[in-house]
């Protein structure tokens, strides 16, 4: 047998193991982690934004029942200008973020990125914004909104610290 005889056999068995390589190290690849509300449990407490005479605050309650519950107020002085209801829960390996804003349609947005103290959500098809994330750092919490607005990409931050949760009797 000549050389290119032989090589005309081998090739297509060099092709055939090295996909069945492929397949093998593909299927034991252990399942993707999906995404648990505990994961972002991080973000339980009360958090609190001033800007000027304006003051931000968000209400984060612990995970229970594989979902956390936020509630929201922007006041200046004595007068309530928003307000905002999360409910964040387990959906299909995500964590859906499901916000019902004061004066505006709810809106869900599925996480895209969940890192350690660090989650991003998106919707595409959201007006504004698409994206909302959310960055703890010790004591300190980013909070920001993002999306298209007038034809450039607007992204509006929040940089709250943690308060003292009020309460009481």
């Amino acid at each position: 047998m000549c050389p290119l005889e032989l090589w005309y056999i081998l090739v297509p068995e060099i092709q055939m193991r090295s996909t069945l390589l492929l397949i093998v190290a593909f299927t034991l690849q252990p399942p993707a982690r999906t995404a648990g509300i505990d994961d972002v449990a991080w973000l339980t407490g009360c958090w609190e934004y001033s800007s000027g005479a304006r003051t931000v605050e968000e209400y984060w309650l612990a995970p229970r029942a594989r979902t956390m519950m936020n509630a929201g107020r922007t006041v200046q002085g004595d007068k309530l200008l928003e307000f905002e209801t999360v409910i964040l829960r387990e959906q299909d390996g995500r964590l859906a973020y499901e916000a019902h804003p004061s004066g505006q349609p709810s809106a869900v947005f599925l996480s895209q990125h969940l890192g350690d103290r660090e989650v991003v959500f998106e919707n595409l098809q959201h007006d504004f914004p698409q994206r909302v994330g959310y960055k703890r750092d010790g004591d300190s919490l980013l909070a920001w909104i993002e999306g298209p607005r007038n034809g450039q990409t607007r992204r509006i931050e929040f940089r709250y610290h943690r308060v003292a949760c009020s309460g009481g009797n």
